[in-house]
């Protein structure tokens, strides 16, 4: 599996100073956001049926990171979040497992038990989410916590500040300090929140800055904002996710978060995958739904298409 090192090495003067940095980011091609938004539009028309359908809710409910945090979180809810995340349909053990439950830095210690020996994650947000209002030493103890009470992957939130002000050294410089300190143990997300970023270009530029400073996700957004993931922004991702890989031979996930509910919404997002990055990336090593409340409408939608019949949210749990 190709490594970030391959990165910094093919990429590696682009980072060399903040002059340089800036140059690269602000010399990638802008965006055509009518062209962007009306592909997205276009790719999501796609009519997915029959044997086509049900292989791609199986996919997706293996994709979701399913999510809580919230202030009010408790032990007894993460424990109870982990068991479905094993047994989304207790009903059907044929039913995937989530890729990952995402929690709290303190929660992860519960969710690990929780889940342990199935295979599924446990994510922990850090760095001061999601505002990402500390300083670099409190965030990088958020994530030592997280990571020494056995969190697999972190999910970090950028100094959208820095970044709107053009100081993209200072945030390249943050993730390479979370990446050193997730070390071996933990995949790292980078989260842009992609409804402050404001324009497309920033986005990409975005994009292009997590993955030099190693990002093993990019993901668009905290769920705490008004605007989360979108097909454009996440199909503006993709193209860079692609592009990386064929300037590099790295490979880096993209994660879409907040806002996608339903499994028609889901089904768009992996047809903007296999279009865009194509296959590889359809696989929850590199893709992923941030989400809390789609699960339980793929799993309706997959008990309709076992059984003919609707059987309605009173059949699925509530988290």
């Amino acid at each position: 599996m190709p490594t970030t090192a391959k990165a910094a090495h093919a990429l590696g003067d682009v980072t060399a100073s903040d002059s340089t940095l800036r140059r690269f980011l602000h010399g990638l091609p802008g965006v055509d956001a009518v062209g962007l938004e009306a592909r997205a539009a276009s790719l999501g028309t796609r009519s997915i049926k029959t044997t086509a359908k049900a292989y791609a809710i199986d996919l997706a409910i293996s994709m979701v990171d399913l999510t809580t945090l919230e202030g009010a979180d408790t032990p007894g809810k993460v424990r109870a979040l982990g068991a479905k995340a094993v047994h989304p349909d207790p009903t059907d053990r044929t039913t995937p497992t989530t890729a990952a439950v995402c929690v709290y830095p303190d929660m992860v210690a519960t969710a690990k038990e929780a889940v342990a020996g199935s295979g599924v994650k446990v994510a922990s947000v850090a760095t001061a989410f999601p505002a990402g209002r500390a300083a670099l030493d409190v965030k990088l103890a958020d994530v030592r916590d997280a990571v020494s009470a056995g969190a697999d992957e972190v999910d970090m939130v950028i100094d959208r500040g820095a970044f709107l002000a053009g100081n993209y050294m200072k945030v390249y410089d943050e993730i390479v300090a979370v990446k050193g300190t997730c070390g071996t143990s933990a995949r790292l997300k980078v989260i842009f929140e992609t409804g402050e970023l404001s324009t497309y270009d920033n986005i990409r530029r975005a994009s292009w800055l997590g993955m030099l400073a190693g990002a093993d996700f990019i993901k668009t957004s905290t769920g705490k904002v008004a605007v989360n993931a979108t097909p454009a922004n996440t199909l503006l991702m993709l193209e860079a996710v692609r592009d990386f890989r064929a300037q590099t031979g790295v490979q880096v996930g993209v994660k879409p978060a907040g806002g996608i509910r339903t499994s028609k919404d889901a089904i768009k997002f992996l047809v903007l995958v296999n279009e865009t990055a194509g296959a590889d990336w359809l696989d929850n090593h590199w893709f992923r739904f941030g989400a809390s409340s789609l699960l339980n409408d793929l799993l309706m939608q997959r008990q309709k298409l076992a059984t003919g019949r609707y059987s309605g949210p009173d059949y699925v749990t509530v988290d």
